[in-house]
């Protein structure tokens, strides 16, 4: 019998556990910190055997195959005398992958990934494809294909689950956009970064798509230099295409089929240039899939959009609070002011990932007339808008964020937590963040 060792107890390590047992492997998990109830419950139900706060290296070096959790980075010890003794040490994605024959749609990108995988995983499922949603969103690949059986999978990637990547290989692969992210986890080195993005497509062949958006200097100049064998399917908000999806006169015009699709911009439910791209991107892929064109339309003008996301929360003494918890990244929060059109009192700060806040000072400049800080080292912040911005408030918790907001704000103006960073300072996860933002508008 085969041993698999899982490192991590969390969602894609229990996930992975269940899949394995199942497959006939004898399963051990190993987590360096506590397990959580819920996952410990699991394992137990499953007679899984585990540890935790500890490695146990006499347990774990006898293994044929190790899934690394997507958030342990692949240079801490354990990892690397691994892979010195030849042990094969891949993704939950990885692994996952090669227990079904369902038709894949991969997507990732630094930002407007959850947001495509949802409106995707929408207008195929509105369509009656019998699809299921998962990865980096949700519930785990590998505990989905144990549990229940799909014939399509939309999957959310991060460049950490795609970075054990082996055999993988989506029909369908959207690359949303590349921009500085988790730079922490690679070296400070953008390209590395990148190429972890596009190893997506690595294994995709000649019968496969890629979907990437054409307005990206990143993709656009890895693209120039190395080679895809998949069918490149772009997309643009700035440039008309012979073939894939471009903007004209406020409507959606794709061109990848015989016929020509057309979506007038007011018919969608979700608003900003960046949510134009996410429509393209799940339409071609839809359409690729063969939806109807009329389904597709449907879907995309009765979708709900994201939590956490440009979420609209209340409106008090008119002023609109809006939680974007889910902006971890400057990029994505760039997006969030570009959509404002109010006066706006911006909440940001966290566990900065080596973010250059540079590019946002012409939208706060315009958009801006005051900043709250939540998180630990607002230094970053403070120096970067000092010049810009006559308010800046330095707070301790969402509570308070909120409240010193809802004090500076003014008739018609609008409170904005978009982040630009990390959570892990004050809150468990972006969902936290989020969670706390809501309560503390609510107790208004």
């Amino acid at each position: 019998m085969k041993r698999l060792v899982i490192l991590g107890g969390g969602e894609s390590g229990v996930g992975t556990a269940l899949l394995g047992k199942q497959k006939g492997y004898n399963v051990f998990v190993s987590d360096k910190n506590g397990i959580a109830e819920k996952y410990k419950e699991v394992l137990l139900h499953h007679k899984i055997e585990f540890e935790e706060k500890s490695h146990t290296e006499s347990k774990i070096f006898n293994a044929d195959l190790v899934m690394k959790s997507p958030g342990i980075p692949d240079n801490v010890p354990l990892v690397l005398q691994l892979k010195e003794k030849g042990i094969p040490v891949i993704s939950e994605i990885e692994f996952a992958a090669k227990y079904t024959n369902a038709t894949l749609v991969g997507i990732t990108g630094s930002n407007g990934k959850t947001t495509t995988t949802l409106l995707t995983h929408h207008i195929l499922k509105n369509a009656d494809l019998n699809v299921g949603v998962a990865g980096n969103i949700g519930d785990s690949f590998a505990a989905k294909i144990a549990t229940e059986t799909f014939e399509n999978y939309v999957l959310e990637l991060s460049s950490f689950q795609l970075d054990g990547v082996v055999d993988f290989n989506p029909r369908i692969a959207i690359l949303t956009n590349i921009t500085p992210d988790h730079l922490d986890r690679y070296d400070y080195d953008f390209e590395k970064y990148i190429a972890s993005k596009f190893r997506i497509t690595k294994n995709q062949t000649a019968s496969d798509y890629l979907i990437y958006d054409a307005d990206n200097e990143a993709i656009n100049t890895w693209l120039s230099k190395n080679t895809v064998k998949a069918k490149l399917v772009p997309f643009s908000i700035e440039k008309k295409l012979e073939y894939g999806a471009f903007l004209e006169n406020n409507t959606i015009t794709i061109n990848i089929n015989k016929e020509i699709f057309y979506m007038p911009l007011s018919t969608l439910t979700v608003k900003g240039k960046h949510n134009v791209k996410n429509a393209m991107a799940a339409t071609m892929a839809a359409q690729l899939l063969k939806v109807r064109k009329e389904s597709i339309k449907e879907s995309l003008a009765n979708f709900e959009g994201v939590e956490h996301r440009l979420e609209n929360v209340a409106k008090i003494r008119e002023v609109s609070y809006i939680n974007d918890s889910k902006a971890t990244n400057v990029n994505a929060t760039f997006y969030a002011l570009e959509c404002m059109d109010k006066q706006t009192v911006w909440i940001v700060g966290g566990v900065d990932k080596g973010n250059d806040y540079n590019d946002l000072l012409p939208l706060v400049r315009e958009k801006v007339k005051a900043i709250v800080c939540l998180g630990l080292d607002n230094d970053k912040i403070k120096n970067t808008f000092g010049n810009v911005v006559d308010v800046i408030v330095e707070t301790a918790g969402a509570e308070e964020a909120v409240k010193v907001s809802h004090k500076i704000a003014e008739k018609g103006d609008a409170v904005l937590l978009s982040p630009a960073c990390a959570s892990f300072d004050l809150f468990e996860n972006y969902e936290d963040r989020g969670r706390q933002f809501k309560k503390a508008v609510r107790g208004l």
